[in-house]
């Protein structure tokens, strides 16, 4: 197995803390990749050189990468949905994360619970769906899947630089 697997979700910490205006540059650059760094300065309250050296220290250790956030139905895929895989032990195994080369896996993850791995698939309709999961099922170890086919979708974005800084005492409420 590959060692880049082994670490997937990346639980080291930063170099660094971030600090509140890390937290604003990142924010404004989540907003907009193609912002200048005077443009990001105006709306953090530093200088563009200044804002320069903090992008690239989070470069290394807290920005994965730049890149368009494409949106799929454009794209021909029309079809969302998380699919739980159950599988003996584990579940991955090396011909698992072969599955990775298919473009319509946009995440996979190992999970704690009653389920060995979830991905989330975005393909062209039901039918291109049913075609991936033949994929699964001729692997060795797999059981089973549950598919949850998104009917709409209400938010959809990655990771946010901001922090809860204090969770309310009650839940929100519906009023």
């Amino acid at each position: 197995m590959k060692k880049e697997t082994e670490d997937i979700q990346h639980m080291t910490t930063a170099k660094r803390p971030l600090d509140p205006f890390d937290r604003k540059i990142l924010a404004a650059l989540n907003n907009d990749g193609r912002a200048t760094y005077a443009d990001i300065g105006d709306q953090v309250g530093l200088s563009a050189p200044a804002v320069h050296e903090r992008v690239k220290r989070l470069r290394k250790n807290a920005i994965r990468g730049i890149g368009a956030h494409l949106d799929g139905p454009a794209c021909g895929k029309n079809f969302l949905a998380f699919v739980h895989v159950d599988a003996d032990g584990w579940g991955k195994s090396e011909r698992m994360m072969g599955l990775c080369t298919f473009p319509e896996i946009e995440e996979m993850h190992s999970v704690a619970g009653d389920t060995c791995v979830i991905m989330k698939v975005r393909t062209e309709n039901a039918y291109a769906l049913e075609k991936f999961l033949a994929q699964l099922y001729v692997l060795p170890g797999v059981k089973g899947t549950k598919s949850y086919v998104v009917l709409s979708t209400y938010l959809e974005r990655g990771v946010q630089p901001e922090l809860t800084s204090e969770w309310p005492d009650t839940p929100l409420s519906g009023t």
